[in-house]
């Protein structure tokens, strides 16, 4: 059986979960499945994988219509495949196409949605109502929908009510715990300059709306001086955001705040998370979220926003601690002191208490060995491959 997988992002171009997420799906269906990965950016050299970029007349275009360009391109190019899988909207459109040409089912994996990301209008202008409508346009027409948790489930049958719920089937995403293990030594913490003698608070994503990086640093105002801050963020969405978050950080009154701006490889991080006495995701939108795992994985303790699919990764008071928010129709806190407070409430007692963190931290590792593999995911998504060719 052959199957095309549709993307965006693959490696060495990964800049979030849904990156990641093909990443390693695709080495475990590989044993099941005669696989093609299709994605955007530079040429590959991996066996099997192809890179398209966007025609040169639409060079200059709106970023929406560049990417529904290099879709065409890579649509033409899945003939032949008995599957078609895509992922994100960047890819739907692909998958789409490639259903209407040549009849090949379509699997869409849903790692967000569209209409519950409206500040991506700040940053596509126009593009976000083609963003949209290329969504939607995939998922109503799609074969099957996977959701990568039951918080993203429900949030696709809210946003496309014409989807019907047979038709969505949750697949949980994966972590590797032999890559993603406790890395003891600190070679990497003195190379950016961090006190490995010193507990400190990491945070580990792109500078977004989504990944609520602002409000990490107004909490960080009261987090116990002692403590340091690593931000692992960058490749910000809008040169608006990357100000908001370079002013939020300079006006930071506190020793020990280290940001790592590049894209740092996977061991550099491993080593981060590890030492770190407190990972904190406060994220105002997160299908599930990959980053907590890794840090679970690593055996840190998880401060975390109780939303979307992370409360079905992040077990509050036995792997980490969730923080609640009430949130308005654009994602954010309707009272964002009050959740910057919170989220600041629950740093400082797990910094205050090293024991608690390291149980959790323990407990965190246990959970993503358990519940969590990479070879169950690719299990259940070629059984819905199956299902669907039956």
């Amino acid at each position: 059986m052959r199957v095309d997988l549709l993307t965006r992002e693959y490696p060495p171009e990964v800049y979030g979960g849904a990156g990641v997420h093909v990443e390693y799906l695709a080495r475990e269906l590989r044993r099941l499945a005669d696989v093609r990965v299709r994605c955007f950016g530079a040429p590959r050299d991996e066996p099997g994988v192809a890179a398209y970029r966007a025609p040169d007349g639409l060079r200059t275009a709106n970023a929406a219509l560049q990417v529904l360009g290099a879709d065409l391109e890579m649509a033409a190019a899945c003939q032949g495949a008995d599957l078609v899988h895509s992922h994100t909207w960047y890819a739907n459109f692909a998958g789409h196409v490639a259903k209407m040409l040549y009849g090949t089912p379509h699997v869409v994996t849903t790692h967000s949605l569209e209409p519950l990301r409206p500040w991506k209008a700040e940053q596509l202008g126009g593009g976000y109502t083609l963003s949209s409508w290329a969504e939607r346009t995939a998922l109503a027409a799609a074969d099957a929908v996977i959701a990568v948790s039951a918080g993203m489930a429900r949030d696709v049958l809210a946003a496309y009510p014409e989807i019907a719920p047979e038709r969505v089937t949750v697949i949980h995403n994966g972590i590797d715990t032999a890559e993603y293990a406790p890395d003891r030594a600190d070679d990497v913490l003195k190379r950016h300059g961090i006190d490995p003698r010193r507990p400190y608070v990491v945070f580990v994503g792109r500078i977004t709306r989504q990944k609520g990086l602002v409000h990490l640093l107004r909490a960080a105002r009261s987090f116990d001086p002692d403590a340091q801050l690593v931000l692992c963020a960058g490749a910000p969405d809008t040169p608006e955001i990357a100000a908001e978050v370079a002013g939020l950080v300079q006006g930071l009154d506190r020793e020990g705040v280290f940001w790592i701006s590049e894209m740092l490889p996977k061991p550099e991080v491993i080593q981060l998370l590890t030492h770190a006495a407190v990972f904190v995701c406060p994220s105002v939108y997160e299908p599930m979220g990959i980053v907590n795992l890794e840090a679970m994985a690593c055996e840190t303790a998880v401060v975390a926003t109780a939303t979307g699919g992370i409360p079905e990764v992040v077990a509050d008071g036995e792997t980490g601690l969730l923080v609640p928010i009430d949130q308005g129709a654009d994602g954010e806190p309707y009272d964002p002191e009050r959740f910057a407070a919170d989220l600041a409430e629950r740093v400082n007692a797990l910094l205050g208490d090293p024991e608690r963190a390291r149980r959790l931290g323990e407990a965190g590792r246990a959970r993503a060995v358990e519940h969590f593999s990479w070879s169950s995911v690719a299990a259940r998504t070629a059984g819905l491959y199956a299902s669907l060719r039956a």
